[in-house]
């Protein structure tokens, strides 16, 4: 969901090889015990040697500043997975405070006094969060949730008393709000009982009497409610208009409680910042200028600065406003990329955010506001290679089947290499999401040592491209999605460096459903798919997602309950025209995915082996919607570089 901003966020690979298996005649590497690997060739170690610089890129991100020192909780990995770090100083040590198996996905200092924090952690990518109380004085770790429930990491109150948080403990899939002191679990209590998974605390009023909260309908609706913290008595104060739908995406409390500072598309195309009387509900729009979505704010604690970022075109632009004035003031200029998790110190000078860029891994940075000094706090390692010359990305534009421009981001290998450049779409998830450049990480090989040209198409239903572009494709309409890619398809057979006889197609989630819907319908035009994660029957799919996110996902693709839809979505699904997929195909699953179920894979995989086709399928036991451990991510490098080579080159 859009206003959860720490779901955007992949987690970061990690240094662990795996095992070498050695024989008389050749190594190869052994996948764990953790992996289910069918169909793949044994892959020599010499190619694990080959590409081991591009494993080991790190990256980091921001959590939490410290309220009272210059300091601050970051994310990054230094084992197998993504945990929490405690950084001094700007380019200081980073001291690991977490260590678990699994990844700790995000923590906060508790916000008067700094001697505790808060996390989140889930069990083998099941997304079954449960948050944490780690006390910075002795180490000691105490669970405050259930155990066993979905929980999101929750919000602070201003006074640092109290978290309120969502919990699917009651029902398994409604996200009740309770309220607790970390100091003390025994302290939990529900506070407001609510129907369906698309609901979370935004900010706490200032005397935190108040909370605003979000009730997720869809990306193009969602409500802002005001609730009592004693009470729970809750206030409508975004009502239905009926004569559109409008999307929230976040709120904050004025410093004197008076008013919002909300983003919404409410009489727009694009969300914009706006402010919210509470008294009148009047909005007054603050950046009409701006024809781009809003997608990002904070408030300096004195409320006299707000932070927001852009995203224009698929580069984010970070800007301040004062609020005294509703006038920019000018920031240091920043490289063409992403930024995000920006948070501003107590001391309401330094706005800190995470910065990537396609030459720039993931790193935190922090800009003195009254001095305009930008200062770097991490810089993460990038294998020993150097970056500068990375290939930048280029927007190109094509014309879909009824006359729609589409783009997307175009990365061609170095000069070196010369004559026509095999491709590889690769296609992103959501749908409501968008393909935005920064650094590729891993895919760097394919371009700079295989010579692949990388193309990332933002198909209708992406985000960033206005409300209406967003709807293009839902319900009946998701096929059109399909034929923007066709058109792709014959954009690319116009382009002199480009070779439209190479084309291998992938993605993740709906990426991976885009993926076998191209490979069922352009199979003679492509050379093979890659499916991870993928949707293959959207109704097996709608039906056993996790109840807390059903709902949800009728609303873009419909509801499988209905005779007519759901005839048409078993129609368009990939397993029931899975005899015309006759090019190879490598599905990757895992086995803990709440969000698109194994089954989906395993359904896939059986079918296309009916049409004797080479199928690779790997699948780990210990991974969830997509992999987060580096020595799983490693083993599907691998495989994949295998994959390619096989294929393209």
């Amino acid at each position: 969901m859009r206003f959860i901003s720490s779901f955007l966020l992949a987690a970061i690979a990690v240094v662990l090889l795996p095992v070498l298996m050695v024989t008389a005649e050749v190594s190869h590497i052994t996948p764990g015990d953790n992996l289910v690997v069918e169909g793949i060739p044994p892959i020599p170690s010499t190619l694990a040697n080959t590409v081991e610089r591009y494993t080991n890129f790190r990256g980091a991100g921001l959590s939490s500043w410290h309220p009272t020192r210059r300091e601050m909780l970051i994310s990054t990995r230094f084992g197998d997975t993504a945990q929490t770090h405690l950084v001094k100083s700007p380019l200081g040590a980073r001291q690991q405070m977490t260590f678990f198996p699994e990844r700790v996905k995000g923590a906060t200092f508790q916000p008067t006094q700094g001697d505790y924090f808060v996390f989140s952690k889930d069990t083998g990518g099941n997304e079954f969060n449960q948050n944490y109380r780690y006390d910075v004085a002795t180490g000691k770790v105490t669970l405050l949730t259930d155990g066993k429930s979905k929980n999101s990491r929750g919000l602070w109150s201003k006074g640092g008393d109290r978290m309120i948080y969502t919990s699917t403990r009651r029902t398994g899939k409604d996200a009740d709000f309770y309220i607790i002191d970390p100091k003390n679990s025994s302290s939990d209590r529900l506070l407001m009982e609510v129907k369906g998974g698309g609901w979370g605390a935004l900010d706490w009023s200032p005397d935190d009497g108040k909370v605003a909260i979000i009730e997720y309908i869809s990306v193009n609706e969602s409500y802002i409610w005001l609730v009592d913290t004693q009470s729970g008595a809750k206030k409508l104060l975004t009502p239905k208009d009926g004569k559109e739908k409008v999307s929230y995406q976040a709120a904050i409390f004025t410093k004197d409680g008076k008013g919002l500072y909300v983003i919404s598309d409410r009489d727009s195309e694009f969300s914009r910042l706006a402010y919210v009387d509470l008294a009148t509900f009047k909005h007054t729009y603050l950046t009409t200028n701006i024809q781009w979505d809003v997608e990002n704010l904070d408030l300096s604690d004195d409320g006299k600065h707000l932070a927001f970022v852009t995203n224009e075109d698929g580069a984010s632009v970070l800007h301040l406003l004062d609020t005294a004035t509703g006038k920019e003031k000018p920031l240091p200029k920043l490289p063409v990329g992403q930024v995000y998790r920006i948070g501003w110190h107590k001391n309401n000078q330094d706005l800190g955010f995470t910065l990537t860029s396609a030459r720039s891994t993931a790193d935190i940075y922090s800009v003195n506001i009254r001095t305009n000094q930008v200062e770097r706090w991490t810089a993460s390692e990038t294998g020993g290679l150097n970056t500068n010359n990375f290939s930048e990305p280029k927007i190109v534009r094509w014309k879909s089947f009824d006359g729609k421009t589409i783009s997307g981001f175009l990365y061609r290998p170095p000069s070196k290499f010369t004559g026509k450049r095999p491709v590889i779409i690769n296609i992103h998830g959501g749908p409501e999401a968008q393909f935005r450049p920064g650094f590729l990480g891993r895919n760097n090989y394919y371009l700079n040592e295989l010579g692949v040209a990388l193309l990332f198409p933002n198909v209708r239903g992406s985000s960033g491209y206005g409300k209406t572009f967003l709807t293009l494709d839902n319900g009946y309409k998701r096929e059109d999605s399909v034929k923007d890619i066709d058109a792709l398809l014959n954009w690319i057979a116009t382009q002199p460096d480009l070779d439209r006889d190479r084309i291998l197609v992938t993605g993740g989630s709906y990426g991976g459903y885009m993926s076998l819907a191209v490979a069922t319908k352009y199979s003679d035009r492509i050379r093979a798919a890659i499916d991870i994660v993928g949707i293959s029957n959207f109704v097996t799919f709608l039906e056993n997602t996790e109840g807390y996110r059903r709902d949800l996902r009728r609303v873009e693709y419909g509801d499988e309950r209905d005779p007519k839809m759901r005839q048409f979505l078993l129609n368009i699904s990939p397993v029931t025209n899975a005899k015309k997929i006759k090019k190879p195909l490598f599905v990757i699953h895992g086995k803990n995915d709440p969000r698109v179920p194994l089954n989906e894979a395993e359904q896939i995989v059986a079918t296309v082996r009916q049409n004797n086709v080479p199928v690779w399928y790997l699948m780990a036991k210990d991974e969830g919607h997509g992999f987060s451990k580096k020595k799983n991510i490693d083993f599907q490098f691998y495989a994949t570089v295998m994959f390619i080579k096989n294929l393209l080159l």
